[in-house]
């Protein structure tokens, strides 16, 4: 079934400190910037970008023009293809129907197949922003976002497998530009090698993102205390669905709404048209930490 879009009225009620004004405001920054598909953008779109900054003007600008600019170069081609549908067969993608006990969403992801001549890191990320970006074009603005990553099956052959430029870029976006408040990133059954892979990670972590990653040894029931052990897959301990269930259904929403993939794969950058005739290249972006004053804003 196609979702319907969170309404503009709906998160003035969610957000009384954010008016119409505000997003006015934005709204006339971005009519003056010809390389972003303005047309394309809503005024939801503004909003939660103006809540994930904290409302601040400025940042806000800075965030949505470095936003549409890395999706149009790392995630340009985003539509639910055979190669999304195959990354549902080795990866799991479960939103968590019910929000933490501090009132976030949350997401469980999990191998599906643990064979890592399968898994290919670059789809896995692509799949994820899909499915992303729909929840959050359905939902709106929430005031927390948490992660929950199952370790179980993942072994070392799996971080050879890891394209470290991908994870850069992913880690880069996630970090700088993505429309979300993160509160926690959970590794749970952490296997033994977990110090290794926090190591591929670290070079490319900031000190918020590192301050919120929590690590969760294997037979910890301690994430339980931010989403009861009854919401989870069966085939984890939970009680509520089993994972080929999730990945059907998973499945089957994504393909009824081809239609809003087709749109949002619109919504790219046109660097021949940005401001003072200074195209952004991925080469200039990645590998600087607080590269919002790489871009141009006015």
């Amino acid at each position: 079934m196609a979702v319907k879009p969170m309404s503009i009225q709906k998160e003035y009620e969610k957000h009384p400190d954010i008016t119409p004004e505000d997003i006015k405001n934005l709204r006339e920054w971005l009519n003056n910037q010809p390389h972003l598909p303005g047309d394309l953008i809503s005024d939801v779109d503004l909003l939660i970008a103006y809540h994930c900054c904290e409302k601040s003007m400025e940042v806000s600008k800075q965030v949505i023009d470095l936003h549409y600019t890395l999706k149009s170069l790392i995630f340009s081609d985003r539509l639910f293809d055979k190669k999304v549908e195959f990354s549902l067969d080795i990866a799991l993608f479960y939103q968590i129907p019910v929000f933490t006990t501090r009132g976030y969403r949350a997401i469980y992801l999990r191998l599906l197949d643990f064979s890592p001549k399968n898994f290919f890191l670059e789809e896995v990320v692509k799949s994820f922003v899909l499915i992303y970006d729909l929840w959050q074009y359905e939902e709106g603005t929430w005031p927390g976002f948490v992660v929950i990553i199952d370790l179980d099956g993942v072994v070392l052959g799996h971080l050879s497998r890891l394209d470290l430029m991908m994870l850069k870029k992913l880690l880069y976006f996630v970090q700088e530009c993505m429309l979300i408040k993160l509160k926690e990133v959970n590794f749970i059954n952490a296997p033994s090698f977990m110090d290794k892979l926090m190591l591929m990670l670290k070079p490319f972590l900031n000190k918020p993102l590192l301050e919120i990653i929590r690590i969760h040894s294997v037979g910890s029931e301690k994430i339980y205390e931010t989403i009861p052990k009854k919401y989870f897959p069966i085939e984890s301990g939970g009680e509520f669905k089993d994972m080929n269930t999730i990945k059907e259904e998973l499945c089957q929403r994504l393909k009824a709404n081809q239609d809003y993939f087709i749109r949002e794969n619109k919504r790219k950058v046109n660097e021949s048209l940005r401001p003072g005739g200074k195209a952004v290249a991925v080469e200039s972006l990645f590998g600087i930490q607080g590269s919002f004053k790489k871009l141009d804003i006015d």
